[in-house]
Parts: structure tokens; C-alpha cells; sequence
């Protein structure tokens, strides 16, 4: 049992700062564990809306939701949308008779429907699976390998690990989407999902998966939305300065878990991933996905000119943007691009992360990190 200490602590807080929260992250990656860490599924309080009798006592949400006092958990709360209203009017009654933690495994839809119905009354936590700072350093490379998924990060093999995600996979594909109101066929989402792991990394153009799948582009756009929607997908915009460069408009596109993704691509072991021609852009999206789960940001955008220059990663901070660079080389060096970004978009700091085991400076405002580093709680940026 692996103990999420910053994740509880931060749930802790948001629970007794504002009288709604809402947990959202993608299927199994561990809300429903982390919710009984503060109120077991037996009490009348919990609430599981896949269990039918969970259903069944929420047919009156206000008759169920109104008498009950202390905290009450109501989990994959995407079902019932109707209920969001409910929570509204129960938040805003005087005292504190009950606080609701929500639990939903969908992004978009989900937080559309609290914001609307429940503006100003809550508070968000967002999760994904695991992530270096809450394991041992030498599980860095398992967990690249397998992702962050609980039960594909433990399996007790590679071949069951590789098992969990295809089952997953197709558990989201078959069920879980039409459940949530997709009406698009499961075989045509896979073939696109597949079609994105090989766009891993890149600037997203709609008009060569269009081609590939017969539809227009509108449509893979709205498939696009619809994976990061469901927190499978993260679609990381540009940054804009004002220069006279001409900069790349169109976001990239990543797997947010690098298990899935190495799924999608057929990579089964250690060896297949070292051959395989998307391990750097497999590093990189891991790397990216550790530091927006461990450093502290308002915002996150990437920054490429069409001659050639790109910051993989540029943090905000208030008005500081700090810059990020991900090479797996053993001896990462000054860049022409870090220069340019440097220079034209006034970046305070630049962290190059790489896999080796020394913090060194490489010029002023630049550092390489060690990715480990992230997992040992020390700070990205001096």
C-alpha cells in the first residue's frame, strides 16, 4: 500500500476550507482509495453511483443528502449530473451540517456542470496516478515504463502490467464512454487513440487523422477534446510573445500516462522501449507529466517558432515564466533555442532535466537537473 501523504494532506485542507470539493482524475487512478482514507464505503455517507443500491438511495437526492452531517462522499458523480444543483442548495445552508467531497473521473462535462450549478461554493483537486515524489527513486524507470496507474505500476509482472492496460483500455472504450453519453463507436476511438500515441509529443494537425479515418477534421478535433476530457490526453498549448517570429499556433499532443501510451504503440518490455523510435518523445512526456504533478504553477504552455526554436515546457508563475528543457543525454549542454527563449520571451530561469545524478550549472539562469531530483522534493527552480 502505497500512502499519498501530499495528496491526503492536500484533501484535508480543501475540505475544511470550502464546503464542496471536487476530486476529479482519470479512471483507477486511485480516488475511490483515497476518499476512504476519510470515510469508510460502509458508512451511510458514501455514496458509489456503480453500486445500484448507491442508485437506488439517491433517487431523492434531497431527501437522501439533506439530513446527513459531517462528510459526505459521493463517488463518480458524473452520472448524475442532476445532483449538482442538489449540492448547491445544501452548500448554502447556514452552519456546517455537511461538506461533500465529489469524485469524478471525466474533466470536461464534470467541471462544467459544478461551476455552473456550484460557482463560488467549491474547490478543485485534481489527480493522476502515481508520481515520483510519492516513490522510491529507483522506481523511476518502472514507473516510466508502466505509468502511474495503481494496479499497472504493482502488477507483480510485465506481462500482467501490459494485461491491466489493455483491459483498461478497453473498459474505457466499450463502457465507460458510452456511459458518460459518447455515441461513437469503440473501434473508430481506438484507431484514433492509437493514431495520437504515434503523435506523441508533436504539434497536433487534424487533417492527416481525418484522412486516416475517413471524417472531418471537426470530428477528430471533437475526439481529441473528448480523450482530454476523459484526462487521457493533455493538450498543452502554445505561448504567444510578441515578436516578429512566426510561432506555432496549434497545441502538442501527449498521452498523459506513459503506460497507455506504450500500450497504444506495442511496446511490451524494457528492451522494446530502448529501440523504439518515440523513447525520447516517451521521456519527454513522462518528465512533463512529473513536473505538473510536483512544481508549482498558475499555467502551462509549450513555445516553438517555425524557425525552429521551442521550450518544451514553460511554467507561470505569476508574471515569472520559467522555462523547462527534457533531454535524455548524459551530458546535456546550452541549446540555440534556450538562447533564443532566453532573450526573446524573458524567461527568469531554465531547468533542463536529464537522467543523470548531478545538479550542475550549465550559464547564467540555466541549470541540468536530474529528473530524480523531482522525486526527492527538491525544488525545480533555486
Amino acid at each position: 500500500m502505497i500512502k499519498r501523504a501530499g495528496i491526503i494532506s492536500t484533501l484535508k485542507t480543501a475540505i475544511k476550507r470550502s464546503k464542496v470539493v471536487v476530486l476529479s482524475g482519470p479512471r483507477q487512478c486511485g480516488k475511490t482509495t483515497l476518499a476512504r482514507e476519510f470515510l469508510s464505503e460502509e458508512s451511510i455517507n458514501y455514496f458509489d453511483l456503480e453500486d445500484p443500491v448507491s442508485l437506488a438511495r439517491l433517487d431523492e437526492p434531497m431527501t437522501a443528502l439533506r439530513p446527513l452531517k459531517g462528510l459526505v462522499v459521493i463517488d463518480e458523480v458524473q452520472r448524475r449530473p442532476d445532483i449538482f444543483p442538489v449540492l448547491r442548495v445544501l452548500a448554502d445552508r447556514k452552519g456546517p451540517p455537511a461538506r461533500f467531497l465529489i469524485l469524478g473521473s471525466a474533466s470536461g462535462n464534470l467541471l462544467q456542470q459544478s461551476s455552473e450549478s456550484l460557482a463560488g461554493r467549491l474547490e478543485y483537486v485534481t489527480i493522476g496516478g502515481f508520481s515520483l515524489s510519492e516513490l522510491d527513486t529507483p522506481a523511476e524507470t518502472v514507473l516510466w515504463r508502466r505509468g502511474g496507474f495503481p494496479l499497472s505500476y504493482l502488477a507483480k509482472t510485465e506481462a500482467d502490467s501490459f494485461a491491466w492496460r489493455k483491459s483498461f483500455i478497453r473498459t474505457l472504450l466499450e463502457r465507460d464512454l458510452p456511459q458518460w453519453g459518447v455515441r461513437v463507436p469503440a473501434v473508430a476511438l481506438q484507431r484514433f487513440w492509437t493514431m495520437l500515441a504515434h503523435y506523441h509529443g508533436q504539434t497536433w494537425n487534424a487533417a492527416e487523422p481525418a484522412r486516416a479515418l475517413g471524417v472531418s477534421e471537426s470530428t477528430t478535433r471533437r475526439y481529441l477534446d473528448l480523450f482530454a476530457d476523459a484526462l487521457m490526453i493533455r493538450q498543452l498549448q502554445p505561448w504567444y510573445a510578441n515578436l516578429s517570429k512566426r510561432q506555432v499556433k496549434a497545441p502538442k499532443v501527449y498521452v498523459r500516462d506513459s503506460g497507455l501510451l506504450h500500450h497504444l504503440l506495442g511496446i511490451e518490455t524494457a528492451k522494446a522501449l530502448m529501440s523504439h523510435p518515440k523513447l525520447g518523445a516517451s521521456w519527454e512526456g513522462f518528465v512533463i507529466e512529473q513536473i505538473l504533478m510536483t512544481e508549482p504553477h498558475d499555467e502551462a504552455y509549450f513555445w516553438a517558432t517555425h524557425q525552429g526554436a521551442e521550450i518544451d515546457l514553460i511554467l507561470r508563475r505569476g508574471n515569472r515564466l520559467l522555462g523547462v528543457e527534457c533531454k535524455r543525454t548524459d551530458a546535456p549542454g546550452m541549446t540555440p533555442s534556450i538562447r533564443i527563449a532566453l532573450e526573446d520571451l524573458g524567461l527568469k530561469r531554465v531547468a533542463i532535466i536529464y537522467p543523470g545524478n548531478k545538479r550542475f550549472s550549465l550559464a547564467k539562469k540555466v541549470e541540468a537537473v536530474p529528473l530524480e531530483e523531482l522525486g526527492q522534493g527538491h525544488p525545480l527552480f533555486a
